[in-house]
């Protein structure tokens, strides 16, 4: 009985690692490397991770260098960051190029925290979806003559419980990751 609810465990599992790295990509005044994710840069007509044209690394808090591997795709790299929505403007010596992440004002943190708080709700939703999900087909199940009410019932408890877990880890990670961005 309890593979039934462990399916829907590991889709709330998946829905708070899609919230981490949604987290991840949130410029909290400090360099994080994970801003880069989702850029692609056109490397010999690939669009291709900035990780996987250069070695990304983060020399002081507030900076990220990119030292590519051929010099020649420097101005591909420098025209992806542009192109993005990461908001910074890369600076180009020649060999390498740095991202320098300006402080955040108080209004642009209280802005992502608002941000933040609005992805984590979107997480318990997820996650009281596929609680409903799950306690739609455990009523289905007992409509079938192989599953008792009362099976039926400990299914939903035990998926209740499971729910309340992952509501109580979404609003720790909303309540950490405010802090690192209210931190000054």
């Amino acid at each position: 009985m309890n593979d039934k609810i462990k399916e829907y465990s590991d889709k709330m599992q998946k829905t708070i690692d899609h919230l981490s790295g949604e987290y991840a990509a949130v410029r909290a005044g400090r360099a994080n490397p994970h801003v880069l994710d989702k850029i692609r840069v056109d490397y010999y007509g690939t669009p291709t991770p900035i990780q996987q044209v250069g070695n990304v690394s983060v020399p002081d808090p507030r900076v990220i260098q990119i030292q590519p591997w051929e010099k020649n795709i420097l101005k591909d790299i420098e025209k992806a960051i542009q192109a993005s929505d990461i908001g910074i403007n890369p600076t180009n010596d020649g060999n390498v190029i740095r991202l320098v992440f300006p402080e955040l004002s108080e209004e642009r943190r209280k802005d992502l925290v608002k941000e933040i708080k609005k992805k984590g709700e979107d997480a318990k939703v997820a996650v009281r979806n596929i609680r409903r999900d799950g306690n739609d087909a455990f009523k289905k199940l007992s409509k079938s003559d192989d599953v008792s009410e009362d099976e039926v019932k400990d299914l939903e408890d035990g998926l209740q419980k499971t729910t309340d877990k992952f509501i109580k880890d979404i609003d720790r990670m909303i309540e950490d990751k405010s802090k690192e961005i209210m931190t000054v």
